[in-house]
């Protein structure tokens, strides 16, 4: 059932089918839907990380195989469940999956796990997913960089408890391409409350900052005020990228920039460009010259107006309204406000060269780089934390690693550190985000500014069964992921004959120890 409100958009249509606020604006061809609703990963722990695909997953089951172009998404602050189709198919698809949201087939909980899996595993990951982890630490937004921990365990309660507090009619928008609503539709959902955004926390200290990647690139991001003036700027940033180190060094081929709102007060801007191993002093070098010329307001009119005119050919087509849809949907979700053409077009024509010089900087400001090869500090680049910044380890007992006698891991009632000749990792049981425990007796405690520290007893002395319980009753339930068992081969070993001097020892112990920073 719909319910007429009151229009915000001279292309956008407002209305409520049953108790889910709805946005419509017709356009030509079949009826494209999309149904929005207020969580994703960001709102997920890193032990429960995976619970709102599994929901997305189990939603669409019942709709098998078929010609009809529909799909799900999951991404950092929402769910998408998205069709284009004949109206009677549109109508269908979405009722069929408030009716799985109702009451998921659970039972299939086994096999969607192991397809989760199965696609993480041949999914590519993008050039920029190490910068979450680096800049929020393992929770909140950070955690767009791990795997799915919770696919390893997660309960059916878990799951339905999860679908039946966030995908509410409360939490979510529907929008769809069209004048009317298509007869049909039966969207009840439970009732809820709207989420609010995922909390935002840091991992950096200090910014702008950097971090050693592989080679291949060159990925800068920055968190900036939104704005209009910001989504020219990262237009203006993107072309520059592309002309100085693509068509004048010839350095790259890919070079560009991105624009993605974070909350509702923030987003992030996303640069990078590719680079062969040969080339990759000179892109860094490229790259930097780019910012720094934007930053000290170095920019031409004629960049400024080329980007306001493509941004302005979204409303050159008949179908502008509805081209719009998806992002006027979104912060009609997020609680953001949604500029009207007349006044995005004003806004458009208000911005002057001296606002991008502003939002650059800021960009710079909070920027954080991740590059191949040397260090940036040259650049006033910062080097993130490789080791932990919180005071020295607790009392706990020390077992020394077998093949250097500087290495050692000390376990205690309230924490594990790793003791290094380069630093210390320390994880506080208090602010564990997960622990994952295998049946061999390894536990993996990674903290919530995302370091992580491998207890392996088969590389530490005097590491038993007594040692590793007293970690078990330090973590909080809520963070403890129960893995399955592993090849033997994957079950690290001291070297049998270390040679090679005391530092490459010591890195050769620090590679089978796993610390640091992971994904």
């Amino acid at each position: 059932m719909s319910q007429e409100t009151t229009a915000t958009d001279p292309d956008i249509r407002t209305t409520e089918v049953d108790s889910i606020r709805t946005v419509l604006a017709p356009a030509p061809g079949p009826v494209t839907a999309g149904l929005f609703f207020r969580v994703g990963v960001a709102d997920e722990t890193l032990a429960t990380a995976g619970i709102t695909h599994l929901v997305e997953h189990l939603a669409l089951h019942r709709h098998g195989v078929s010609d009809l172009h529909y799909n799900g998404a999951t991404a950092a602050t929402y769910t998408l469940f998205h069709v284009t189709g004949t109206p009677d198919e549109v109508v269908t698809y979405l009722n069929g999956v408030c009716a799985a949201l109702r009451d998921l087939p659970v039972e299939r909980l086994e096999t969607e796990r192991d397809i989760l899996r199965t696609e993480a595993a041949g999914r590519g990951r993008g050039p920029n997913h190490r910068l979450p982890l680096w800049r929020y630490g393992a929770q909140g937004y950070g955690l767009s960089s791990y795997a799915e921990y919770g696919t390893w365990h997660l309960t059916a309660d878990a799951v339905r408890d999860w679908a039946r507090t966030r995908f509410t009619r409360d939490n979510a928008v529907l929008w769809i391409t069209g004048d009317t609503v298509p007869d049909g539709l039966d969207l009840a959902l439970p009732a809820g409350s709207p989420q609010p955004p995922p909390v935002v926390t840091s991992a950096l200290p200090v910014t702008p900052a950097f971090i050693h990647g592989d080679d291949g690139g060159v990925v800068l991001d920055g968190i900036v005020r939104r704005s209009t003036a910001a989504t020219l700027l990262c237009e203006v940033l993107g072309r520059a990228l592309y002309t100085d180190l693509r068509q004048n060094g010839g350095y790259s081929y890919i070079a560009d920039s991105s624009y993605h709102p974070r909350d509702n007060d923030f987003a992030t801007i996303t640069a990078f460009a590719d680079a062969l191993p040969k080339k990759q002093d000179a892109v860094v070098g490229g790259f930097v010259d780019v910012l720094a010329r934007l930053r000290a307001g170095r920019i031409e009119q004629s960049e400024l107006d080329s980007a306001r005119a493509k941004i302005l050919k979204v409303y050159d087509t008949p179908d502008a309204g509805a081209s719009r849809l998806p992002s006027y949907a979104l912060n009609l979700l997020c609680g953001h406000r949604n500029l009207t053409p007349d006044e995005h077009r004003a806004e458009l024509a208000a911005v002057t060269v001296g606002d991008l010089r502003d939002v650059t900087r800021e960009l710079h400001s909070t920027a954080l780089i991740q590059v191949p090869g040397r260090d940036v500090e040259w650049a006033g680049f910062t080097s993130a934390p490789q080791w932990s910044t919180t005071s020295r380890a607790l009392a706990g007992t020390t077992h020394r690693s077998p093949e250097n006698d500087d290495v050692a891991l000390v376990v205690g009632p309230r924490s594990v550190t790793l003791r290094t000749p380069g630093g210390e990792v320390t994880v506080r049981y208090e602010a564990c985000a997960a622990l994952q425990v295998f049946p061999d007796g390894a536990r993996h405690l990674t903290g919530l500014d995302g370091f992580t520290v491998a207890v392996e007893p088969t590389l530490y002395d005097r590491l038993g069964p007594d040692r590793v319980a007293v970690i078990d009753a330090g973590v909080p339930a809520a963070a403890v992921v129960r893995m399955p068992e592993r090849d033997a081969d994957s079950i690290p070993r001291p070297a049998t004959s270390p040679g090679g001097g005391l530092k490459s020892r010591t890195r050769s112990v620090l590679r089978s120890l796993r610390i640091g920073r992971r994904s």
